[in-house]
């Protein structure tokens, strides 16, 4: 490709990138909240049903857990991409 193709291309695909990258920031700020809010509903479910709290805590702690995964596999992506 020529340069100056490629300043052509860059700048097509330049609003594409910063709204993907606004999209991945927005779900990564609110993902924690939604973590957060779901835990406490499932946990209130678990104990409306007769299920003691602390055992409704243990089992919505994978919920967290796995927020914390995906959350570093997306990390370890994007820098193991950028080399």
């Amino acid at each position: 490709m020529s340069r100056d193709n490629l300043a052509v291309v860059a700048v097509k695909s330049t609003p594409y990138v910063a709204r993907l990258s606004l999209s991945l920031a927005w779900t990564y700020l609110t993902l924690g909240y939604r973590v957060r809010r779901m835990r406490r509903v499932f946990e209130k479910q678990l104990t409306a049903q007769g299920m003691s709290k602390a055992d409704a805590q243990r089992l919505s702690a994978s919920f967290e857990a796995l927020k914390n995964e995906i959350t570093a596999a997306v990390k370890q992506s994007l820098t193991l991409g950028s080399r």
